[in-house]
């Protein structure tokens, strides 16, 4: 088989067909294209949702549960064993939110090679004081270095600094929606009460905005001091250890682990956040689905072409196995031509679909939900321009197979006869 003669003979084809070869080549471009910039504006858009809310959340959280106890009195005791027991209500077990032995449980994480970094917290809820008014809320006492390292806090402050909480003393950091209901800014001092009853002044330093309304319009930060003072706790109470690793996949054994080891209530990121990553996937699936099917109808659209191009060839093929062409030549001819479509259409494809991402990603895209987004969204993984180009050359030699099929068992005779 003569490869460079057929190639050869096909792009003559396509010459004489140039307008309905450019059509299906558009075809396949606009299809590509679309694939791409679909692909890229709605992994973006994951990719930023999982920035406010999953790289937020450690990848394995340490911490005590209020929750009853397992071994009840009644249960224990010998002289009510083989008795019928009604239980009307189960207390919680008294053994309070505080991690003992925090400190050296701290050290052991931070010299495990697959852990980045520890954070340290003390969460604590609260009521906000506005003149008669008490907002529920939550205080978060935070180690602010460690917390920037892990979580860059800094990039949801739009007013104030959160290097401020360690600078001064008796300061807080309070999310807008808090802010606008309290009617308060930087530098006022607003005052909390604790569920111990206590009283507490604290002056505000900056004003946080995550762009989750329910975080916003309850969360506040002060330096993990000042949330123990506010506590009445000594400065070795801490409720919450919040520890990422270097590989989040490995959060859900490395939980079951810290678990078994330390012998307290442990979370992994996925568990925790198992219907937001959920939600992620379908929009992905979607995406995929409606590029895909894109690029099926310009499939079709190729198809079509090559039909009529068959018809309207009919002499050609017959000419071409008059002079000595096989079956199997005519097929390939056919193939070459749908897959050179493929290739080129393609090809223009991924440079319209990386064209328009770029346009779309300069678009301003600025709203007081999410402070920290300047433009939309745009992932611009290599994966989408390969995943892409290589179903629009199998699209298209599908598509190019069945016409070339059916030329390959033409019989010049017949042609002939019936001119």
């Amino acid at each position: 088989m003569n490869y460079r003669l057929i190639l050869n003979i096909a792009i003559n084809l396509i010459r004489a067909r140039l307008k309905q070869s450019i059509i299906a080549a558009v075809g396949v471009t606009f299809g590509i294209a679309m694939f791409i910039t679909l692909l890229g504006f709605m992994n973006g858009l994951n990719n930023l949702l999982d920035g406010l809310m999953l790289n937020r959340t450690p990848h394995v959280r340490l911490y005590n549960e209020v929750k009853p106890s397992v071994d009840r009195p009644v249960l224990i005791s010998k002289d009510y064993k083989g008795n019928t027991n009604f239980i009307q209500s189960i207390k919680p077990k008294d053994r309070g939110r505080e991690i003992y032995n925090s400190k050296a449980i701290i050290n052991i994480l931070k010299q495990d090679k697959r852990v980045i970094d520890v954070a340290p917290k003390v969460t604590a809820p609260v009521f906000f004081n506005t003149g008669s008014i008490e907002i529920t809320g939550v205080v978060n006492g935070i180690d602010v270095p460690a917390e920037e390292h892990l979580f860059k806090v800094s990039d949801y402050i739009i007013e104030g600094n959160v290097f401020d909480l360690n600078n001064e003393n008796n300061t807080i950091i309070i999310g807008k929606g808090l802010a606008e209901k309290m009617l308060v800014k930087i530098g006022d001092v607003i005052k909390i009460t604790t569920i111990k009853g206590g009283l507490v002044s604290l002056k505000v330093v900056g004003i946080m905005q995550i762009g989750i309304a329910e975080i916003d319009n309850t969360m506040s930060y002060t330096s993990l001091r000042t949330a123990q003072m506010l506590l009445g706790e000594s400065a070795s109470y801490i409720t919450d250890i919040q520890v990422k690793l270097t590989d989040v996949l490995m959060a859900p054994e490395v939980a079951k682990e810290y678990k078994d080891k330390f012998k307290i209530d442990v979370i992994d990121a996925q568990t925790a956040n198992s219907q937001f990553e959920t939600g992620s996937k379908v929009r992905s699936i979607i995406s995929y689905a409606v590029g895909i099917t894109l690029l099926i109808v310009a499939g079709f659209g190729i198809y079509n072409i090559l039909n009529m191009m068959i018809y309207e060839k009919m002499d050609s093929i017959a000419i071409l196995k008059a002079t000595g062409f096989s079956g199997n030549d005519v097929k390939w001819i056919f193939i070459s031509l749908a897959l050179i479509i493929g290739i080129v259409g393609g090809l223009f494809g991924l440079l319209f679909g990386f064209s328009l991402s770029q346009i779309i990603d300069m678009i301003p895209f600025e709203t007081s939900s999410l402070p920290t987004i300047k433009t939309y969204p745009i992932d611009y993984k290599i994966t989408y321009y390969v995943i892409g180009l290589t179903f629009a050359i199998c699209t298209t030699a599908i598509a190019g197979l069945f016409p070339a099929l059916k030329a390959s068992k033409i019989d010049p005779v017949e042609i002939i006869r019936g001119k």
